[in-house]
């Protein structure tokens, strides 16, 4: 039997697990269908358009990753490094700190809050516990 507290994590962590994957999703979307939007503002960041698609797949197989829970951890290591990245690029140009370079910083929290919400073992591995 599931305990109620247990239940509630496991909904939360699925809400915010859920929230970060409909925003990389829609962003690797829109990569892959070489949307005007995202070569330029690829374009904007110093990037050259032919990277949009394979920043897309690289994306999107990062995403596909983190949804399936036997390889869920890989896939959330692996999109912070992607997010890293994001960071990077964007202190570079000298983008704005609270909108642009900490965005990929919210979203890595609601991808490891909401696995590790999620994910009992992850729990206990890390240093700290969720109550």
């Amino acid at each position: 039997m599931i305990r109620s507290g247990s239940h509630r994590q496991l909904l939360m962590g699925r809400i915010l697990s859920g929230f970060a994957v409909l925003f990389l999703v829609v962003d690797s979307v829109t990569k892959l269908l070489r949307v005007q939007a995202a070569i330029d503002g690829t374009a904007e960041l110093g990037y050259q358009p032919g990277i949009v698609v394979p920043l897309g797949i690289i994306l999107a197989l990062c995403v596909i990753v983190y949804v399936i829970p036997r390889t869920a951890v890989l896939g959330a290591l692996l999109l912070t490094g992607y997010l890293g990245g994001a960071i990077a690029t964007h202190v570079r140009v000298g983008n704005p700190l609270a909108t642009h370079v900490l965005f990929p910083v919210y979203l890595a929290v609601f991808i490891w809050g909401g696995l590790l919400l999620r994910d009992p073992a992850l729990r206990t591995f890390l240093p700290f516990r969720v109550r």
